[in-house]
């Protein structure tokens, strides 16, 4: 049975433990027990997050006795102590993998063990990671990065996904897509998928044209024009359009073109669909529709993209 660390710091922020929630369901949903859990901390004992409450953990022992240690993020990047430095050393020899959520990966990096690595941490700390590690290949717009035993992750909810990437690899999809839905969490947002997401930046003010966004963003392989978004929003045509322009500065058919853009990227990262398979699946109806909205959109094409990601991969 795979041992889980969740290591903690003074100062940890609490939506650390969103990602372990993620493990405790897979043992409720499979019925058994397929993980064992453990906090730990340096001292052990009480250890306090950013909302002053403390929270009982284990002293730090042989990191050998778990498959992943998982180092949880604080509210800022902040010194860390040597014995933690030497524990996840450790770990990164003993156990399976090492991860972190947030600016956890600081810590990684502190130790080592992000020198030569792709990695990525919340965006707002990225370019900072950046500058005071080097030796890291950082790609700040990704949700969560595998490199080898490395595993780091965004923002604290990204921590989520993370630990979705991980049950999936240990035990499959669907044990993976059932823990999503037990977590109400949409869908697994593969590693790839950029922390800026489209539908954060249109940011509409009413709940009928994020409605209508949701639908979209649910059924991009259909045609999806401004009657059936209007109906989504519940809201007539007229009033649909003026109102979706006022909210996100974007008409109805750029944003609809925006949101598959940003699948269609994302398939072409995670997956090894053909062109044509990703132009049908999101709704631009053949690939060349798809090149000329790339183009739009990155000034590159499909293709490129594709050759990118792959050369990064291996590199």
């Amino acid at each position: 049975m795979p041992r889980v660390a969740l290591v903690l710091s003074p100062g940890f922020q609490m939506m650390c433990f969103a990602a372990i929630s993620a493990f405790e369901i897979a043992n409720v949903a499979a019925g058994e027990r397929h993980y064992d859990i453990s906090i730990l901390s340096e001292e052990g004992g009480p250890v306090k997050s950013t909302l002053g409450a403390a929270l009982e953990t284990e002293r730090f022992g042989d990191p050998g006795d778990f498959d992943t240690v998982i180092a949880g993020g604080l509210m800022k990047p902040a010194p860390v102590s040597d014995g933690l430095i030497a524990f996840l050393r450790a770990a990164s020899v003993r156990c399976r993998r090492v991860a972190s959520i947030c600016t956890g990966a600081f810590m990684l990096a502190e130790a080592g063990l992000l020198d030569g690595r792709r990695a990525t941490t919340h965006w707002h700390f990225a370019r900072d990671l950046q500058a005071r590690f080097p030796k890291v290949k950082m790609e700040e717009d990704r949700i969560f990065i595998v490199d080898g035993p490395i595993w780091t992750s965004a923002g604290m909810t990204s921590g989520i996904d993370l630990a979705l990437g991980m049950i999936e690899k240990d035990y499959g999809a669907d044990l993976a897509r059932v823990v999503a839905q037990n977590l109400v969490v949409y869908h697994r947002r593969a590693g790839g998928q950029s922390q800026h997401s489209n539908l954060l930046k249109m940011n509409p003010k009413s709940d009928r044209i994020q409605n209508a966004l949701t639908f979209a963003q649910q059924n991009l392989r259909a045609a999806l024009g401004v009657e059936q978004l209007a109906r989504a929003a519940n809201l007539s045509p007229r009033q649909f359009s003026r109102a979706f322009r006022a909210e996100t500065g974007k008409t109805p058919a750029r944003a609809i073109e925006n949101l598959r853009v940003e699948a269609a990227r994302l398939m072409l990262e995670q997956s090894r669909h053909s062109l044509d398979e990703i132009a049908v699946e999101n709704g631009f109806t053949d690939r060349e529709r798809m090149r000329r909205a790339f183009l739009r959109t990155f000034g590159l094409p499909p293709q490129t993209i594709r050759r990118a990601t792959r050369f990064g991969a291996e590199g």
